[in-house]
């Protein structure tokens, strides 16, 4: 959820930590801080964005050589000045920022009130300085030491940066549970939560693991160790795959629309090296190992979260539908928590955006230990789900800055449509000729993205006819139902219009009731196997005076003479549609955030990265 980063080195840490919590700010944007060490520790925060920050500290002529930041998704305590981080110790000697929640909190606080400490903040994090603060008065310790002590009396998830007034030369970092990076560059040392603020500087980093303490000086640089014990531990260095330009808006007035249009690239991206239409064949090299084990398996669990989920639906209906074995799909928040039935003849597809999301690594932790096979599908490079995981598959998707996802959506059902017709072709459940057919109609989907994205005029003009309604149905059938749940998703998300998606053939079982004239119902209308039943669904719509707006073929004639209004996407296979038939909704959603004034790519109370519970 929140952000962190931190620097030491030889410049001047404000502009670089200023500018690393921009960068930051879609993990979390409740309020934002910084801590500067140069002869005293100064901490300034304050509630909102960045820019408020920026505003509090401007002309203040600051220069500190080590410093750290923060932007806040708020957990304990409202979003306030006084709940911002960094937090200060009971003596001011020591400041942390922690991304997490330390679920003991209130135990340690009223263990450390009883030995005397004072409190200003209903923080957690407050709470965990002062005990390493403790530890540090009453043992006598170093920071890195004093920190230790603490973890180890630490039940939760943290990431954590600490600094020391009187240890000017040093940065001590931990996780557990969340993710933290640290950037090796020439002269400076970076310490953050994700790589986005740091690639200016450099394309070096070491992923630190779970109960990993780094502690970085300006004398020895990395030294990476346990909350465990105090044996040094070797860091493997990454280089990253990063640009600056993926970083930037690119000349869109939203990071969200930059990567709805995209989308034409990055599916191109997800397929480049795995597939050839030419020469007819589809590969994905993290599956190769494992493939005899998947395709024997008892079934496939796919486990995921939000956005992620829904890509795992798609994935069941082309799994059990292109290569015949069978899939449940799971809410990794409930998985983890209802004791399943897990074996090692079943094998788990976790999937996530970021490859830190706090339940699905969970999930994945669980099914590891029950003895399944365990493959990750992410985006993020080197993130927590990619290493402890058995095997997976990158979708390839570069950065997604906008908290709404929308090409990490279509990478993943890209991803799973490959997976799908590997599977399929080898162990013969798909015919050699429907398999070509795929293979081709796949390689042409980039192309018909395009196509979608030049309707955006006509989409934009509906969202105009809908931007003030308070309720919306989607409807889809098949391959289009949980397309119909991730446009309402979308709508709800970011326009905060409550949205709900069914499907189509369920309206009958309840939502029917709330149809009026006052109702706008988007309904995907795309299926060539279940054509006439969407279009009675959609004449008990219009018996009911509701709005409609389908998503329809190319060439379609029927449901335009019936619907209100209706956006064309290409022909294309039906397992295949909801690549184009998504496209639509993101956009419609887009504009009617826009017009209703929200902060499209910052929704209130979201976070990109949700890893904390």
């Amino acid at each position: 959820m929140c952000g962190i980063i931190a620097y030491l080195g030889d410049k001047n840490s404000y502009p670089i930590l200023l500018e690393g919590l921009r960068r930051l700010e879609y993990r979390g944007y409740d309020s934002a801080g910084i801590a500067l060490l140069n002869g005293e520790l100064s901490v300034y925060k304050k509630k909102g964005k960045v820019q408020e920050l920026a505003d509090l500290t401007e002309n203040k002529g600051l220069f500190a050589t080590i410093g750290m930041g923060h932007t806040r998704w708020a957990t304990h305590g409202k979003p306030d000045d006084i709940n911002a981080h960094p937090h200060f110790s009971g003596n001011n000697r020591l400041a942390i920022i922690h991304n997490g929640i330390i679920e003991n909190y209130a135990t340690l606080k009223e263990a450390l009130t009883r030995l005397g400490h004072q409190f200003e903040s209903e923080t957690d994090t407050e709470v965990l300085i002062h005990l390493i603060e403790e530890f540090q008065n009453r043992d006598k310790l170093p920071l890195e030491e004093a920190v230790r002590k603490a973890l180890n009396k630490v039940v939760g998830a943290y990431a954590i940066v600490v600094i020391d007034k009187n240890d000017p030369n040093k940065l001590v970092g931990a996780r557990k549970s969340s993710p933290l990076v640290i950037g090796l560059g020439d002269k400076d040392l970076f310490i953050a939560s994700d790589a986005t603020p740091i690639i200016q500087y450099t394309n070096k980093v070491v992923y630190l693991n779970d109960e990993e303490i780094a502690v970085l000086t300006r004398d020895k640089g990395l030294e990476i160790s346990t909350i465990s014990n105090d044996e040094l531990q070797e860091p493997v260095i990454h280089e990253l795959d990063m640009s600056m330009d993926q970083l930037e808006k690119g000349g869109y007035e939203h990071f969200m629309l930059k990567e709805i249009y995209q989308q034409s690239q990055t599916i191109s991206d997800c397929m480049r090296g795995r597939l050839n239409a030419i020469e007819g064949w589809v590969r994905l090299g993290g599956l190769e190992e494992h493939i005899n084990r998947i395709n024997k398996a008892n079934r496939i669990i796919i486990a995921a979260c939000g956005t992620s989920w829904h890509s795992a639906l798609i994935g069941e209906y082309l799994i059990e539908d292109l290569a015949r074995i069978p899939v449940e799909v799971e809410y990794a928040s409930e998985f983890r928590y209802r004791n399943p039935i897990l074996t090692d003849k079943d094998v788990v597809l976790v999937i996530s955006q970021s490859g830190e999301t706090a339940d699905t690594l969970a999930a994945a932790e669980l099914a590891k230990e029950k003895g399944a096979l365990v493959y990750g599908i992410v985006n993020v490079v080197g993130s927590s789900i990619a290493r402890m995981t058995h095997a997976g598959s990158y979708i390839h998707c570069g950065p997604e800055i906008g908290v709404a996802s929308t090409k990490a959506f279509t990478g993943q059902v890209t991803l799973l449509t490959l997976m799908s017709l590997v599977l399929g072709q080898r162990n013969g459940s798909l015919s050699n000729s429907y398999y070509h057919q795929l293979i081709a109609e796949l390689a042409s989907i980039p192309d018909k993205v395009e196509k979608v994205l030049a309707s955006n005029e006509k989409i934009k003009y509906l969202a105009g006819e809908i931007k003030n309604t308070n309720n919306t149905l989607y409807l889809g059938r098949g391959y289009n139902f949980p397309v119909a749940l991730e446009g309402a998703l979308k709508l709800k998300e970011i326009s905060y219009i409550h949205a709900e998606g069914y499907p189509a053939a369920e309206m009958k079982h309840g939502p029917i009731a709330l149809i009026d004239e006052n109702m706008p119902v988007i309904v995907i209308a795309t299926n060539v196997s279940a054509y006439e039943k969407i279009v009675s669904n959609i004449m008990e719509v219009k018996a009911r005076k509701g709005i409609v707006i389908a998503i329809v073929t190319e060439g379609d004639v029927e449901i335009k003479r019936i619907a209100d209004h209706c956006i064309e996407i290409p022909s294309t296979i039906d397992p295949l549609t909801p690549l184009l038939s998504v496209i639509p909704l993101q956009l419609l959603s887009y504009h009617v955030a826009v017009m209703r004034q929200c902060d499209v790519d910052q929704p209130r109370n979201l976070a990109k990265s949700v890893t904390v519970e």
